[in-house]
């Protein structure tokens, strides 16, 4: 996915590994969790698609962390 909003996807992607990765869940698992496909989530994870907020909140919750977390973007 490019366009005017790619590194903001980037970004929201990574955080959302981040706090995967340190919950100590794969793909397939927190896919599972918020009812999407691994392939799905890992699209998110490298910004190759555009996500909903509806999956977003799903992802949050899944990983017990507020949006503000996986919406707070390091340079």
């Amino acid at each position: 996915m490019e366009g005017k909003h790619h590194m903001k996807y980037r970004h929201l992607g990574l955080n959302i590994a981040y706090y995967r990765k340190e919950r100590g869940l794969s793909q397939l698992q927190l896919a599972e969790l918020v009812n999407v496909s691994r392939t799905h989530m890992s699209r998110i994870e490298t910004a190759d698609c555009a996500v909903s907020l509806d999956v977003v909140f799903a992802i949050c919750d899944a990983l017990d962390v507020s949006p503000e977390k996986v919406f707070t973007f390091r340079e």
